[in-house]
């Protein structure tokens, strides 16, 4: 059976490091922003896409 590959954005990417890389990548924004994104809302990816949207336009 093939791999099926997505390009969904619910998945995230296991490892610390690679959580603040995925949401960079995601929703545009900066690294740094992303990590400190990660570190105020934890694991809520809602909540974090929401907040780096709001980032971005800034």
């Amino acid at each position: 059976m093939a791999d099926k590959r997505t390009s969904d954005t619910s998945r995230v990417k296991k490892g610390a490091e690679l959580e603040g890389e995925h949401l960079a990548e995601v929703t545009d924004v900066t690294p740094k922003q992303a990590r400190a994104l990660l570190r105020k809302h934890g694991a809520n990816w809602q909540r974090l896409k929401d907040e780096a949207e709001v980032k971005k336009d800034e």
